[in-house]
């Protein structure tokens, strides 16, 4: 069965830009081109008999395009011994509008929401347990502009493990705005 996400695509430019804050920093594995994006909403496996009836539901949520700025980084976790390296977008409502409205849709299907607030943001770098410190890059990158896009559809991700990390294919497209 297929591990599915929600997610944003990002503008080849952006990526760039956002490729170009790797540095070495002990137990940083970070994120390629193809792996940068914004989830939305993870799924986990999904049944092929669902599959359609996620996808149709999801055609449904009504939303309108929206512009985001990506701009700042953090980290999840002490900088000292981060989990988690990421850039930020700003505004979050309606990305985190978007994530409400599919979370809503897919309880339907016995997909339950994240129990932690929503935050979204691009994943840079994760970290293993000896991690080193993403102080330097916190000061260097923490205000930094990468880019602003307009979000005009949400795409439904299936997530395939390979060596080089996690390989992300698009499963379906939903274009906004969707007046249903």
């Amino acid at each position: 069965m297929p591990r599915l996400f929600f997610g944003l695509e990002l503008p080849s430019e952006i990526k760039d830009r956002l490729l170009k804050i790797r540095s070495a920093v002990p137990g940083a594995k970070w994120q390629s081109a193809e792996q940068l994006h914004i989830t939305l909403l993870f799924l986990g496996t999904v049944s092929q008999e669902n599959l359609d009836a996620l996808a149709g539901s999801a055609r449904d949520i009504k939303s309108e395009p929206f512009l985001l700025d990506v701009a700042g980084v953090g980290c999840f976790g002490q900088p000292q011994r981060p989990k988690n390296l990421w850039a930020g977008v700003q505004p979050e409502a309606p990305v985190a509008a978007l994530n409400k409205r599919l979370g809503a849709r897919m309880e339907k299907f016995g997909f339950c929401a994240e129990s932690r607030v929503f935050r979204p943001h691009i994943t840079l770098a994760r970290f293993k347990r000896q991690a080193g410190s993403v102080e330097p890059l916190l000061v260097e990158y923490g205000d930094s502009g990468f880019g602003q896009f307009q979000v005009t559809e949400f795409v439904l991700f299936e997530s395939n493990p390979g060596p080089a990390g996690s390989v992300y294919s698009v499963i379906d497209r939903f274009p906004l705005p969707n007046d249903g």
